[in-house]
């Protein structure tokens, strides 16, 4: 009832209602405090599980990076047994020295980017030029197929200077490929043929140079090698209209590209390899032309070992 004081009423136990409130603040409290208790022992928990969850997370950070450097290890000693590996299946002679001036042509060669080859491509070519020689191996060396001539004054700077070497080219535009080669073929031909056919270093294309001859001839004798002084002949026209030959020969680099100018090198050339005698061929993992023409050639043909290095090798036993 209004203006009669709480504390004048009674519960049924006797108690006043400020008394009630007195009773119910000091449990509130109590309650508090224990809570606050359970609430400090069960955050205490929290942190001791969450320390001992960072604790192993070190642990298992500290476990990978020891995995990552045992890992990068290994993936070293593979690089290193890769490289090794690879060495020796491009190079048939890995261990054979290169003179200091052949190494300095080839730098050379790569620097004005006379050739589509790696270095070691062209290390590769000079060495058996070079065994051929060791070797005692008569007959020619020959490349059919120079382009920019990179590759040509490699072998000719690595050979005897009295060993005589025959260099073939149209000098000029490829010739077109027939129906025997792919569509990966056709579609090349075609984009040259368009003028969007660009050359080493995105340099000009050396299909669309003026005197293709002069230069090759040139860049002969500026890098010490000249045709010349050294027994090369450069032969300019199709492999069918030049490729004429009645001597042995020790060692040939053929890079036609295509089917018929492949086949036409491997009829000619082949047949006069002198035992030990080497073929290289250029695009055989290149251009679908080419190899269906090896193929094709030594498909049941005996007397040859084919090697499958970084580029296809054709040994005469």
């Amino acid at each position: 009832m209004p203006g009669i004081s709480s504390t004048w009423i009674s519960g049924n136990d006797g108690t006043t209602v400020a008394q009630t409130k007195g009773i119910a603040r000091r449990g509130l409290a109590k309650v508090r405090r224990v809570l606050s208790g359970s609430d400090a022992q069960a955050q205490a928990a929290r942190i001791a599980k969450l320390q001992a969850q960072l604790d192993e997370s070190h642990a298992k950070q500290a476990r990978l990076r020891e995995k990552v450097a045992e890992l990068r290890g290994e993936r070293a000693q593979l690089r290193t047994e890769f490289t090794v590996c690879r060495n020796s299946v491009r190079d048939p002679h890995p261990r054979l020295p290169v003179p200091d001036r052949v190494e300095q042509v080839i730098t050379q060669v790569r620097q004005e980017r006379l050739s589509y080859l790696s270095t070691p491509s062209l290390r590769v070519l000079a060495r058996l030029a070079l065994a051929a020689d060791r070797d005692e191996l008569p007959g020619l060396v020959i490349e059919a197929g120079t382009a920019l001539g990179g590759s040509a004054i490699v072998m000719a700077a690595a050979k005897a200077a009295e060993r005589p070497m025959k260099v073939y080219d149209v000098f000029g535009m490829i010739p077109e490929p027939s129906e025997q080669d792919g569509t990966d073929v056709h579609q090349r031909y075609e984009q040259i043929t368009a003028g969007a056919a660009t050359g080493v270093g995105g340099d000009v294309y050396y299909g669309y140079h003026d005197d293709l001859y002069a230069e090759v001839n040139a860049s002969f004798a500026r890098l010490g090698v000249a045709t010349d002084a050294t027994n090369v002949e450069l032969v300019r026209g199709l492999f069918a209209d030049t490729i004429h030959l009645d001597e042995p020969v020790a060692l040939a680099h053929l890079d036609g590209d295509w089917y018929e100018s492949t086949l036409t090198c491997l009829e000619r050339i082949v047949p006069l390899l002198v035992p030990g005698g080497r073929v290289v061929l250029d695009d055989y993992f290149a251009w679908s032309g080419c190899r269906k023409a090896v193929d094709e050639y030594f498909a049941g043909r005996k007397g040859f070992l084919l090697e499958w290095r970084t580029k296809m090798h054709v040994v005469s036993l």
